[in-house]
């Protein structure tokens, strides 16, 4: 049977799938702090993890969260005493690694902690903190990752702590996934998924898609942090736009275009990003269509509210496959968007 950790008000291992991101600021400089994070809740954002590098950081924490409206969570490694200070100032989770927070006494410390403050911990492994036992028996490898994070989950077992997540990180997409699915047959536990140090740029969204996708289509998977090396509010971005081609996430206005051909007489590409941009942080459930020529448009996207496919002369605008009007071509973008505008406010009433 599934468990389910609370982190504040998000829970996480109960069907749905937290979006989660990491600031950028020094934690001990609040005011960043927390401009960061508003702009990491409006994109839509479940969890933020901050880094604990010393006690101003862990102390800022509880100025943060008189500020934000989601969870907190504190990145902590190498000190028991910064994983205590950070809960006494109101981290919602902890993410330590316990190969570096010290010995038997240190980790009973911290767990003493969790428990105390009844919150949740996250532990487990990535490809450059693999325990050195299991790397020596099983080389750098999906087998592992899997028994170094079962490992880490079971040291916190034994001091009584029960609330953990638990996370198998790889920059190797194919390592990642076969981790995740291996560790997701011997645990209950909630799963963190991410394909660490993925990168910047297009490659960096494919790799994160790729794995992160795969193994939420394959039901693996309770939060989720994409991780770019870019400004955090594209992490979440990206991680929304993966719930979505998963259909997962519904609640947002898809956007179905055509990659065009030599058929096209009218600016497809150009009106298909205009009206992306045009919904793009809507969270309204609709499905629009921008088709190329009416030879198969309106066939391909008959299941779309609202979509148009056009012509030299004309374009035609309609509803679940139905013609709804036809339009000279240079007024065809108007019309569209108003109609378009008309049923968003159909849908928002």
């Amino acid at each position: 049977m599934k468990r389910t950790v609370r982190v504040g008000g998000v829970l996480l291992g109960g069907g749905t799938v937290a979006v989660q991101s990491m600031t950028t600021t020094k934690t001990s400089d609040a005011d960043s702090s927390v401009a960061q994070i508003l702009r990491l809740e409006q994109a839509g954002c479940d969890l933020v993890r901050v880094a604990v590098r010393d006690e101003a950081d862990a102390r800022a924490i509880a100025r943060i969260k008189e500020r934000i409206h989601i969870p907190i969570v504190a990145d902590i490694h190498f000190s028991p005493r910064l994983a205590v200070l950070a809960a006494e100032s109101g981290a919602d989770k902890l993410r330590v690694n316990p190969g570096n927070i010290g010995g038997e006494r240190e980790l009973a410390l911290v767990a003493d902690c969790l428990k105390a403050h009844r919150i949740p911990v996250r532990v487990g492994a990535n490809t450059g903190s693999i325990l050195p036992a299991c790397l020596e028996k099983y080389g750098r490898s999906a087998r592992a990752l899997v028994e170094s994070a079962l490992e880490n989950a079971h040291v916190f077992e034994r001091c009584g702590v029960e609330e953990i997540v638990l996370s198998v990180k790889a920059s190797s997409v194919p390592m990642t996934v076969e981790a995740y699915t291996m560790l997701a047959g011997r645990t209950s536990y909630p799963l963190h998924l991410g394909v660490t140090e993925a990168g910047a740029g297009q490659r960096a969204l494919l790799k994160s898609g790729i794995g992160i996708g795969a193994l939420l289509l394959g039901g693996i998977g309770d939060t989720i942090r994409v991780s770019l090396t870019a400004d955090p509010v594209e992490e979440v971005v990206a991680a929304h736009e993966i719930l979505r081609a998963c259909g997962i996430e519904k609640a947002y206005v898809e956007v179905v275009s055509c990659p065009t051909c030599g058929r096209c007489e009218y600016d497809c590409m150009g009106l298909a990003k205009r009206v992306n941009e045009h919904v793009a942080n809507l969270n309204i459930p609709l499905k629009v269509a921008v088709m190329g020529c009416v030879v198969n448009g309106p066939g391909e996207a008959s299941d779309a509210d609202l979509g148009i496919a056009g012509g030299r002369e004309y374009c035609v605008i309609f509803e679940r496959g139905k013609e709804r009007v036809r339009v000279p071509s240079q007024n065809a973008e108007r019309a569209f968007f108003a109609r378009l505008n008309a049923l968003l406010n159909e849908k928002k009433a």
